[in-house]
């Protein structure tokens, strides 16, 4: 299958006929669509994670979507810091627009990647290699994952599961924008504490 198929593949319908195909797998299926998005970023994760809200429900389908699509972007991110020092990676490290990103990510760390990661068409496969040869740490990458990715993910179940609502109820938009704000605001919270520790630990084996 060509990627022109793949993506006339693609649809609604087609991706919740796949998931019911294999049922019998129980939340696997569910699990490993978004998961297999991070390695394969043309593959439509906002369709994966509407199939899985229709098929499993919205708050089991969220579920399922969330763990897969955070478990694959760790898995990249630890790929590629594991594997970033090779020679395939340098040419990517040596391209300046990358090099910038990755002095971006390093200086403000969470917080900018927490508000990337919310956005549905963020080329979240790009971030995920940009912070693995960056020398963000991985805490710190692992939060803007969890909390970004719970957002978005939300969003598109919560949109995908109930369409009609969301336009008829705009009360239901506004409470998913107060939960994107107290969720940033929570992650901060935790990344100043976190660098705290990280600095006494740092201070604690220099002394």
């Amino acid at each position: 299958m060509d990627f022109e198929t793949l993506k006339d593949w693609a649809t609604l319908e087609n991706i919740m006929e796949l998931i019911k195909e294999y049922r019998s797998f129980g939340p696997l299926p569910g699990i490993l669509l978004p998961m297999l998005e991070a390695f394969f970023p043309f593959l439509p994760l906002f369709l994966f994670v509407m199939a899985n809200a229709n098929a499993f429900g919205l708050w089991f389908g969220f579920l399922f979507s969330w763990i897969g699509a955070c478990a694959g972007a760790v898995l990249v991110f630890l790929l590629i810091r594991k594997f970033g020092q090779k020679r395939v990676f340098q040419f990517i490290k040596k391209h300046p627009q990358v090099q910038k990103l990755m002095n971006w990510v390093e200086r403000h760390g969470f917080g900018p990647l927490f508000l990337l990661l919310c956005f549905p068409f963020t080329p979240s496969a790009v971030v995920n290699i940009v912070a693995g040869l960056s020398k963000i740490n991985i805490y710190q990458y692992m939060l803007a994952v969890m909390t970004g990715k719970l957002v978005m993910i939300f969003t598109i179940s919560f949109v995908g599961h109930d369409i009609r609502s969301l336009m008829t109820q705009p009360m239901r938009t506004a409470i998913v924008a107060v939960v994107i704000f107290i969720l940033w605001y929570v992650g901060k919270r935790i990344e100043v504490k976190l660098n705290k520790s990280m600095e006494k630990e740092k201070g604690g084996h220099e002394g």
